[in-house]
């Protein structure tokens, strides 16, 4: 059984053929069959080499068992008496690696390309290499993905099962453009560094990110989050990256601003308890949305043992499931359209603009049977690498648990005007019907429980009772002296559990805030 991805090198005039070479390694990288054996190597983005090297690409092509070539109408800077590119496709023959390539545009284009490029055409007719058409990025990936599976297959013997094949194809005739055009006007620099520090820790394994940082940019680059602008290797987002790591991508697109009210009532009404706009990066606006839903929802306390607990009126878990789903799976191409997030005295509607993507269906997504199908598979696949996402199409299957475990009714779904609508039932004032999730807030630690005499125990069931407590206390209730009530106070004050208040006689202690 193969361990390791086979090398696919992409072979093309960089600059002429900038998007393309994005959208191909988009593909790799999110296709469900091509993703598990294959990986793009564009040479800008490959490690320096430590000593240099004459026709370094040609070393890095040594290492590939895939050659992809695009040809368009430019034949590229000369490296001696060839190209960069003439020069890969000659060393790919010499390695004698299953060759795949495709031409931009139909045969009417042919004669306005340069004649050195009808030169390299002919050598390939002449080389007896067959080749496919494209017209542009989108009919590519198809085509891409077609020939990349029937390599594996016949050069490899490795074959998609049923669903692999299915799943790819349900993909790229799901997906949206949007997500991989490149934006000339969005520099790498220009991103949230602190978004991207999340990315650099969980992605490349270090913690910290700066923007010059190569590895980070390679990382992206492969996800299809950035592009090279020009020979100077200026690094650009593309649409996912500046929808992810941009610091107010809904100046760029106004449709990925996230609206966010909270009503009173159980209706909408003309005076909101709070309104909010978001406008940042998918990570930190997730974070942004889900603190104005704690702001403006109960949190009733229960005491459990020894335990002063507080709730959350709806599990997080289950909300954050939803809006990661919404900004992963929204059609961005409505412009009209905005991610709508409504916080009513009775439960939360999360409408996101767009129905699920072919073949997915609501009846499909209610009875959890189904293949997951993005519509914006290199953001997926982006929040998948952030453990953000599963991309296994258990999310419904989550966030009802998740309110199922609280308490709470399952979430329901709709479609309604151009909106995929998700509601999410609350306690509606029954805060009896909430259930305690482990570790919620104010819970004490099994661990800690078990160091508590039974003095420190009562201590704490009083504190919960009434408030606060002092030592002149203690000493009545447990008849002991002032040393013994000063130390088991202290003793809860370092164990994190009560907050001394004041000094000498008017001291107090109380519950520790969490």
């Amino acid at each position: 059984m193969r361990h390791n991805k086979l090398k696919v090198f992409v072979s093309s005039v960089q600059k002429e053929l900038e998007s393309e070479r994005v959208a191909i390694s988009s593909l790799i990288t999110t296709d469900p069959f091509l993703m598990q054996h294959c990986e793009p190597v564009l040479f800008e983005y490959e490690p320096a080499p430590f000593r240099k090297l004459s026709k370094p690409y040609l070393k890095c092509l040594d290492g590939c068992q895939i050659y992809l070539l695009l040809i368009y109408k430019d034949y590229g800077n000369r490296d001696g008496k060839l190209s960069a590119t003439h020069h890969e496709y000659r060393h790919a023959q010499k390695l004698d690696v299953p060759t795949i390539i495709f031409v931009k545009g139909t045969s009417a284009v042919d004669g306005e390309r340069s004649l050195e490029t009808k030169a390299f055409f002919d050598e390939i007719r002449k080389n007896k290499h067959t080749y496919k058409r494209f017209i542009d990025r989108l009919d590519l990936r198809e085509e891409v993905r077609a020939a990349l599976t029937r390599t594996l297959t016949e050069e490899f013997h490795i074959e998609p099962t049923i669903d692999e094949a299915q799943g790819g194809k349900e993909l790229i005739e799901a997906a949206s453009a949007f997500e991989s055009a490149p934006l000339a006007g969005v520099p790498w620099k220009s991103l949230d560094e602190s978004l991207l520090g999340q990315f650099s820790e969980k992605v490349v394994g270090s913690s910290g990110v700066r923007v010059s940082d190569e590895s980070v940019c390679q990382a992206l680059h492969a996800r299809g989050l950035l592009w090279r602008k020009d020979e100077r290797h200026q690094h650009c987002a593309t649409a996912a990256g500046l929808l992810l790591f941009g610091r107010r991508p809904g100046d760029q697109f106004p449709q990925c601003e996230i609206l966010i009210d909270a009503y009173a009532d159980t209706r909408i009404s003309g005076k909101p308890r709070g309104q909010l706009t978001v406008n940042a990066g998918i990570l930190g606006a997730i974070d942004q949305v889900l603190a104005f839903i704690d702001k403006h929802t109960f949190h009733p306390t229960r005491v459990v043992g020894i335990n002063n607990i507080t709730l959350d009126e709806y599990p997080e878990p289950a909300l954050r499931e939803a809006l990661i789903n919404a900004v992963a799976h929204r059609n961005y191409e409505d412009a009209s359209r905005k991610i709508i997030v409504q916080v009513f005295s009775d439960r939360i509607v999360i409408s996101s603009p767009g129905y699920p993507p072919s073949p997915l269906t609501l009846a499909k997504l209610k009875r959890g049977n189904y293949r997951p199908c993005s519509r914006n598979p290199v953001i997926a696949q982006a929040l998948a690498a952030l453990t953000l996402m599963e991309q296994r199409g258990s999310g419904f299957a989550r966030m009802r648990d998740a309110m199922l475990n609280h308490g709470l009714d399952a979430p329901t779904y709709a479609q309604q005007d151009g909106y995929f609508v998700g509601s999410f039932s609350g306690p509606n004032g029954n805060y009896h019907r909430l259930r305690v999730p482990e570790g919620a807030k104010g819970m004490i630690p099994p661990a800690i429980e078990a160091q508590l005499n039974k003095r420190q125990k009562r201590i704490l069931l009083q504190v919960q009772k009434v408030g606060t407590i002092t030592s002149g206390w203690c000493r009545t209730a447990f008849a002991v002296t002032y040393d013994t009530a000063n130390r088991d106070l202290i003793e809860l004050v370092e164990k994190g559990l009560l907050t001394r208040v004041g000094k000498g006689r008017s001291t107090k202690f109380e519950l520790r805030k969490p």
